[in-house]
């Protein structure tokens, strides 16, 4: 494990980055003490909000950057820049005659066949007029067909370094099987254009399928310069802080562990993240679903869907058994993504949501978001598009002011906004604000019903945790259109990302394609292929600093029945690669066929002969290992108990809107409530980071994590 031996106290800090705030969470490794906090982001260079964040989570502490163990970081630079197309111009180096494979694509159409008259296949990510081809050829074993053109590759890297184009992405055919020829590719690039930036598909996906591992080469290509300067940059603010005049006794700069968070549900150091800035895509969400998954697993809910609803976007996925569901179909934005993610739907539905006419007249909200500048209208810095936010303040369901009063929000501002929309609807303004908050409400329900519904899970079978800034504001309507037997809102729920990075080990993630029938399956190959995977791992564990005594390495396997066009990822147990682990990996896949399509072909133990036995082949075609550093995780407080009186925690009340016109409504401190306590709505439930409207009908019950559990009356 890395040495964090110079520091005196050990305070771990961990830090997302949003578009409107960005969240701190610290843990002091001896005392076990947990602090959060949050500061406004800084769109413009968001290092200074991230600075920000360590000075102002180190005062709340009395420490010093001298006392910083380790800092963990998840960050939506490259999510941003591939949803808003703001990618590095690309080119794409490839074997020659596949030209034209962004064009030829796959055949799959959105939404089924029925749509297909009308679908254009989205703009390729590489203009065709930078696509250069190299010869030399391997087969799909990769065997050499043909030599490689050092000529030709020469030619190649002259003419991109004549254009300029200092971004490229090298997929050359089958180099799954084979990186022989890439590697020799990318040292005549290092040598005739030292200054091009160079992803190749053999380190980025080790997998076959020609299209989606150029697009995912291309994606990581495209982000690297964009990665590497906001890491480097990060880093440098945070030698500032940690290494800088300001602390008690000033130690070597850079000898701060930091961590950025991955989409696969881990975290891997920014010196390494540079080599594969497509594995942070999903960096921000990632930490927010582990944070639940820990948070949940303790509270004793094994089946859990996250909600994180933040300024601009609310982000879902599904939890069983403790663990986010993984996905390697992923996309962002247009572009595909076959690296092992957090299986995540992002809606444009957060605070910031945008509420606007559409041409036929009617209300939208989203996804357009006014960001953190400039924000709602009622932030007060010239915003003039009523949000959700606006819409809560309007109905007194949020207080006037956030982050506990650090930042004043101007009410009349707020309604001004709103009765101006309702105008032009024809609507009086607390309906017009209703009709904004039950719009972004579906919206983050539909999203909940994509990760479920469409995967064959029944959302009434799911607790929810609710979490984000904006994630706890509509529980209770959520509820009620899914059916949700409860929802949990965690301690300072919108610094649950911040906390979940503080919870996740370093993981680093490695594919071999191995295409092969399970009944001429070599024991002996397959064992080959592990133990180089294996290796892969454990010198990125070695670079990250852990010791082989902790390392940790998780197997995997893809499988099909033979015929099958995508796979089935399966566990494949430690131990021996025999008979037996053979037996148990092709169980395991025909359990988890039947459960996520209804049907498996298990053999026929009557029958008797090899092809009578197996109903229907089972093919395997991807091996994988994951390398785990294990980091400590920080210990849940549990909460005192109370009398089951709520009232010490009551603040006041105030005029509040939920179905009808205004009623008083009761106001609670969330810090004051104890284990045990009931809150029954009419009632709003505030903290320094978020609110809880409990509307009427509902109740808030307290348990010894200090949850927020939130129900229907009636229902416990």
């Amino acid at each position: 494990m890395p040495d964090t031996s110079a520091a005196t106290r050990g305070v771990r800090i961990g830090i997302d980055t949003g578009g409107t705030f960005t969240d701190v969470v610290a843990v002091e490794q001896g005392s076990g003490r947990i602090v959060t906090t949050k500061t406004p982001s800084t769109p413009a260079d968001p290092s200074i909000g991230f600075l920000d964040g360590v000075r102002k989570v180190l005062d709340i502490l009395g420490a010093s950057g001298d006392d910083v163990t380790g800092v963990s970081h998840g960050t939506t630079v490259a999510t941003n820049a591939l949803l808003e197309d703001a990618v590095e111009r690309v080119g794409l180096i490839t074997t020659e005659g596949y030209r034209h494979i962004l064009e030829i694509a796959r055949q799959s159409v959105p939404d089924g066949y029925g749509n297909s008259y009308f679908w254009v296949k989205p703009d390729r990510i590489v203009p065709v007029d930078l696509v250069r081809e190299v010869g030399g050829r391997l087969d799909h074993t990769g065997a050499e067909v043909r030599p490689f053109d050092e000529a030709g590759a020469v030619e190649v890297a002259r003419w991109f370094r004549e254009r300029g184009i200092d971004t490229l992405g090298v997929c050359l055919l089958h180099s799954y099987a084979n990186d022989d020829h890439e590697r020799r590719l990318r040292d005549i690039l290092a040598a005739e254009h030292p200054d091009a930036v160079v992803s190749l598909s053999s380190e980025v996906l080790r997998e076959y399928r020609e299209y989606e591992r150029t697009v995912t080469t291309l994606v990581d290509a495209s982000v690297k310069p964009k990665v590497t300067r906001y890491v480097r940059n990060i880093a440098a603010r945070l030698d500032e802080a940690t290494g800088g005049r300001d602390s008690r006794a000033p130690r070597a700069r850079g000898d701060v562990p930091f961590y950025v968070m991955k989409s696969n549900g881990g975290v891997i150091s920014a010196d390494e993240v540079v080599h594969q800035p497509i594995t942070t895509v999903l960096s921000g969400p990632a930490a927010g679903a582990l944070g639940a998954a820990l948070v949940a697993g303790e509270a004793g809910y094994d089946k859990l869907l996250t909600c994180d609803g933040g300024g601009t976007s609310t982000d879902v996925s599904v939890v069983l058994g403790g663990e986010p569901t993984l996905t390697t179909e992923g996309s962002v934005g247009r572009f595909p993504s076959k690296i092992p993610m957090i299986d995540i739907v992002t809606v444009g539905a957060g605070g910031g949501s945008i509420a606007w006419i559409s041409p036929e007249g009617t209300l939208k909200v989203g996804p357009r978001s006014a960001g953190a500048d400039p924000g709602p209208i009622c932030y007060g810095k010239g915003g003039a598009e009523p949000t959700v936010t606006d819409a809560h303040v309007f109905l007194g369901r949020i207080p006037p002011h956030l982050l506990g009063g650090e930042i004043p929000l101007d009410r009349d501002a707020a309604r001004d906004g709103i009765e101006s929309l309702a105008g032009k609807l024809g609507l009086s303004p607390e309906d017009a604000a209703r009709g904004i908050l039950e719009i972004s409400a579906w919206n983050q329900a539909n999203a909940i019903r994509q990760v479920t519904v469409k995967r064959g899970l029944d959302v009434r079978d799911f607790t929810m945790a609710a979490f984000g800034g904006s994630g706890p504001l509509l529980v209770c309507r959520l509820i009620d259109i899914l059916g949700l037997p409860a929802t949990i809102v965690p301690r300072d729920p919108g610094n649950l990302s911040a906390f979940g990075l503080l919870t996740v080990d370093v993981k680093n993630d490695y594919v071999q394609t191995h295409v092969v029938r399970d009944d001429v399956l070599d024991r002996d190959e397959l064992a080959a292929v592990y133990a180089a995977l294996q290796a892969r791992a454990a010198d990125a564990l070695d670079r990250e600093g852990f010791g082989r005594d902790v390392h940790r390495h998780v197997r995997t396997a893809d499988l099909r029945y033979d015929g099958q066009a995508f796979e089935v990822r399966v566990p494949a147990p430690d131990g021996p690669i025999d008979e037996s682990f053979q037996r148990a990996v092709v169980d395991t896949f025909h359990d988890e066929h039947e459960r996520l399509y209804g049907y498996a072909y298990r053999p026929d133990p009557t029958a008797s002969g090899g092809e009578h036995r197996h109903r229907h082949p089972v093919e395997w075609v991807n091996l994988r290992v994951t390398g785990v550093g294990p980091i400590p995780r920080p210990s849940l407080p549990r909460l005192d108990a109370g009398d089951g009186d709520p009232s010490r925690a009551r603040t006041g009340t105030r005029p509040v809107v939920f179905d009808g016109g205004a009623v008083e409504t009761a106001v609670y401190d969330r810090d004051r409530l104890l284990a045990g306590d009931e809150i029954a709505g009419p009632a709003i439930v505030e903290e320094f980071g978020s609110t809880v409207p409990v509307h009427p009908g509902f109740v808030a019950r307290v348990d010894d994590l200090a949850n927020l559990v939130v129900t229907s009356e009636g229902v416990r």
